[in-house]
């Protein structure tokens, strides 16, 4: 029998499945259901319903985006200072998440399911971003490389651009293509945290 976690995964990634090929409005718990082999009322155990298991499937998805682009900043900048590597981790994730054909797929045709996140309070993938930004801001302090400020205060601002810069690209589509976006908001970022 498998584990609760992995049932989990393939529910959540049956989840992944259906909604990018037919949006979450027209995505069903018992689609879900179907696509993972399990019967509805191991779903509904679980979620009750799908803007619930969306919202999971969202945390999973942006945590897996966060802590690879972690570990690639690690990685490949061990010799730079801590606000290039941040620098280099908030971009990777914009990278990531304008490049991830779930989070796309939201941002382009159901944006309000992202409203209350955006406007109204801090979700789990928030807090997991918040958690890796505001020690390294605090280790750009101690470096020199940060400028002056409270932790949290400045990891907030740093989330908040990053998610507005990713859910707002079709602004800059005139004038921007994905790239050059990345580019500007690492421009961004770094004068934002520069001593």
């Amino acid at each position: 029998m498998a584990s609760k976690r992995n049932l989990e995964d393939e529910i959540l990634d049956a989840a992944r499945t259906c909604v990018e090929a037919f949006g979450v409005r027209r995505t069903t718990l018992t689609d879900v259901a179907r696509r993972a082999g399990v019967s509805r009322p191991t779903v509904y155990r679980r979620w009750p319903d799908v803007t619930a298991l969306v919202a999971d499937l969202l945390t999973r998805e942006l945590r897996d985006i966060l802590l690879a682009e972690e570990d690639a900043a690690e990685h490949d900048g061990a010799d730079e200072s801590a606000r290039a590597r941040l620098v280099r981790h908030a971009a990777g994730v914009a990278r990531a998440m304008l490049d991830h054909a779930l989070v796309g797929r939201i941002v382009d045709t159901e944006p309000e399911l992202l409203a209350t996140y955006t406007f109204h309070r801090l979700g789990s993938s928030h807090q997991v971003a918040l958690e890796l930004v505001e020690p390294a801001i605090a280790q750009g302090q101690v470096d020199g490389s940060i400028r002056e400020g409270d932790p949290a205060v400045l990891a907030h601002l740093v989330m908040v651009t990053v998610q507005n810069t990713v859910t707002s690209h079709r602004l800059f589509a005139e004038v921007l293509d994905g790239p050059g976006l990345i580019t500007e908001l690492s421009t961004l970022l770094d004068g934002y945290l520069r001593p």
